[in-house]
């Protein structure tokens, strides 16, 4: 009777230990996966931001006027050599008597100097090799 009492202890300890370690293994997966999803997130978040001043310095050195118009697109992907991510900037303009074409000008009749050529920027970064996609939008609004 005691034998039998020990040998049915240890089945039902040894099961509790598997189903423990199964548990461990599986958790551990989970965060390394988490941990990867969040850095490819992080690096979206920062390449959003790098190319929103990147438009801003676009605006800011593009002469606008009648022949040349305004910077309205522009489509980078980093890295160069060898893409991972996608990012697509689209700027619209708010302001008086802009050379744009009208798609890409939201008031074209803005009564005060101050806000002329003000620009409301839509970045869009999407990560081109992973298995889950990640697509980040930023929006901003500036005066360069």
């Amino acid at each position: 009777m005691r034998k039998a009492f020990s040998l049915i202890t240890a089945i039902i300890i040894l099961v509790f230990m598997a189903t423990l370690l199964v548990l461990m293994l599986s958790l551990s997966t989970q965060s390394a996966k988490q941990t990867g999803d969040i850095y490819l997130k992080e690096q979206a978040e920062l390449l959003a931001r790098s190319a929103t001043e990147y438009a801003l310095l676009a605006i800011s050195g593009h002469k606008t006027d009648t022949t040349n118009g305004c910077v309205e697109k522009i489509d980078l992907r980093y890295p160069a050599n060898a893409p991972s991510f996608d990012i697509n900037v689209s700027i619209y303009y708010i302001g008086k008597n802009l050379p744009c074409t009208s798609s890409k000008i939201l008031d074209n009749n803005i009564s005060t100097s101050d806000s002329n050529a003000t620009v409301i920027i839509d970045t869009f970064v999407t990560n081109l090799q992973s298995d889950e996609p990640i697509r980040y939008h930023r929006r901003t609004i500036q005066k360069p």
